[in-house]
């Protein structure tokens, strides 16, 4: 090896030494490809340099690094005349067919290319010959590192096997490059992502509240937002302009329908879909997950293809954030709760509303107990039954919602089985009476898991809240077995039951009905027979047998002979209209007996 050679060996290793070197120290992606460019135009005597790589769309090729060209020729080029990328190596520009060859591709003379799509560029720059060699690393081309010379030039083998040793080089220092610069940015990305998220956490700790959050987050996006809770509700908004329409329309009193993109009303509680942020139409939408469901939504109007890496991580922590805070909110109404229950559990025990210990633990709680107030029992059913406690539990924060509007609040709370809520007299909001049971009805029934609601309403009281609650309580059991399950019952609906239901002596309303009912209530109980409710769907289809007979799935027949034993039995005569009537009272009886027995086991 002669002194030349040493020499050229010895500016080879320091080339690639150098490019080590620039990736070693933390030097940008930018900055490796222009060194790689300068390096090959140095060592080969270039008169230009450039390494080109592929757009995000991967439609063309861009100058990504260069030597010897200006940055206004460069930016103009990739803007204006960017190297297409063909679908193979048959045809296109020499760095196309490189790229998609994996293999170098010469020009000696573009003046005899006439399809050379880079002529008029070539003519502009001053080049005639260029050499385009691929930057291949083990996942595959990534670029190519192109040389222009001035004058004609055919590339020689050397010159080819130099140029390809080098993009080897320049291959691995890119590769290594971007590594780093991915890590750089992840971490940037991490740092920052850090930092939104302990600003948040401050707003929240401060007591911002979901108003605080959702300023937070408007700030950092620098866009609208809107936070919608489980029931359509406006939780918060910033911003300034409006929300669209369409994510304010479950707002609307009422509950208008809601676009299918939209939590439904009463169905908040619902599982989260796939990907905590994600497009919804031309908005943006996060979930607020609490226990795996979904317990609010935030949105970003308008935003649909426009949030950055970062932005989605704010979204992303805003609704952390925004999980905690409702949680906070959650446990403190559940608190707050609890002791409306004890209050109402003391009231209906017996405690006197009027004793200041009493009315201080009301007031406390947003109750005035020195006003009349109704008693309004709520029965939830499902698939015809008392619903489950899970879907009571919903039930009650669908009352609790509906009272929460409500001046002086009224008290609502769950007492055995039943929602029970003391409505104030001359309230705002739904007047006291079948209206506030028509709304507590409807809010009731639109629970998960409720298919319908009965609600009974005892007449006004201040100190006998306990009789007011039996007797309401009681109408629940005389409405049942009058087949007016699923409405608002008061105590005028159920007539003279009724008014029977407010004496409150059920050992004598029963010791009345035993009178004319009790041997046959008793054949019921000893044989397993149904001459009871024989009796009593006969009566209600106006002593029709046959109509009697399709309501009990019978033959006419078998009620024929089962009205015969219960005549037996009670020693009435059904064809005289005095017996009809004796037979109707004592029914009327026995429920409100059965109906103040079940509201006394019941307090």
């Amino acid at each position: 090896m002669d002194g030349g050679d040493v020499t050229e060996l010895r500016s080879w290793l320091a080339a690639v030494s150098a490019l080590t070197a620039a990736v070693n120290a933390g030097r940008g992606l930018r900055d490796v490809l222009d060194l790689v460019a300068a390096t090959a135009r140095e060592l080969l005597g270039l008169d230009f340099c450039g390494v080109l790589v592929p757009d995000p769309a991967e439609r063309n090729l861009v100058i990504a690094g260069w030597s010897g060209l200006t940055e206004e020729y460069v930016a103009r080029v990739n803007s204006d005349r960017p190297v297409r990328l063909e679908a193979d190596a048959s045809g296109g520009a020499p760095s196309s067919r490189a790229y998609r060859s994996g293999r170098p591709c010469a020009v000696a003379d573009i003046s005899r290319e006439p399809d050379f799509i880079w002529g008029g560029v070539a003519r502009e720059q001053g080049y005639r010959s260029m050499l385009s060699v691929p930057l291949v690393t083990a996942s595959g081309v990534i670029g190519t590192l192109n040389s222009y010379r001035s004058a004609v030039h055919e590339f020689g083998r050397e010159e080819i096997d130099r140029l390809q040793l080098l993009a080897e080089h320049a291959a691995l220092a890119i590769t290594s490059a971007r590594v780093l610069d991915d890590l750089r940015d992840q971490r940037d990305l991490v740092m920052r992502s850090e930092k939104i998220h302990e600003r948040l956490l401050r707003v929240a700790v401060r007591a911002g509240g979901v108003e605080g959050i959702a300023g937070a987050l408007h700030d950092l996006l620098g866009a609208p937002v809107l936070v919608q809770g489980v029931r359509g509700e406006v939780l918060a908004q910033a911003g300034g302009a409006p929300a669209p329409a369409d994510l304010l329309v479950l707002a609307q009193a009422g509950g208008a329908p809601a676009p299918a993109d939209l939590l439904e009303a009463g169905d908040g509680r619902r599982a989260p879909e796939a990907g905590l942020v994600r497009e919804r139409g031309p908005h943006v939408v996060a979930d607020v997950v609490l226990e795996g469901e979904v317990a609010a939504r935030v949105w970003v109007p308008g935003r649909a293809g426009a949030l950055a890496p970062l932005d989605r991580r704010a979204l992303e922590h805003a609704s952390i954030v925004l999980s905690l805070e409702l949680l906070r909110r959650r446990t403190a109404l559940e608190v707050e709760q609890n002791l409306r229950g004890d209050l109402l559990a003391d009231l209906l025990a017996g405690a006197d509303p009027m004793s200041p210990s009493v009315r201080d633990r009301a007031g406390l709680l947003g109750h005035d107990l020195a006003r009349d107030h109704l008693t309004l029992v709520a029965q939830a059913t499902a698939d015809g039954r008392p619903a489950p406690a899970g879907a009571v539990q919903r039930a009650l924060t669908e009352a609790v919602a509906l009272a929460s509007g409500v001046r002086p609040r009224p008290l609502v709370a769950v007492h055995r089985d039943v929602i029970v809520a003391l409505w104030p007299v001359a309230a705002t909001g739904p007047a006291a009476g079948r209206p506030a049971a028509d709304a507590l009805r409807r809010s009731v029934r639109s629970a998960r898991g409720v298919d319908d609601a009965t609600v009974a309403v005892s007449d006004p009281a201040q100190r006998d809240l306990l009789n007011a609650y039996r007797t309401a309580r009681g109408a629940l059991t005389v409405a049942g077995h009058a087949g007016r399950s699923g409405t608002t019952i008061t105590l005028d609906d159920l007539g003279v039951a009724g008014l029977l239901l407010q004496l409150g002596d059920p050992v004598r309303l029963r010791a009345y009905a035993d009178r004319t009912l009790g041997a046959l209530i008793r054949y019921d109980r000893d044989h397993g027979a149904a001459l009871l409710r024989t009796l009593r769907t006969y009566l209600d289809s106006g002593l029709d047998r046959h109509a009697t007979a399709r309501a009990l799935t019978l033959h006419p027949n078998t009620v024929s002979q089962r009205l015969r034993r219960v005549e037996a039995l009670t020693g009435l005569d059904l064809r005289s209209s005095q017996a009809v009537v004796d037979a109707r009272a004592a029914l009327i009886v026995l429920d409100v007996a059965e109906g103040a027995d079940a509201a006394r086991d019941r307090v």
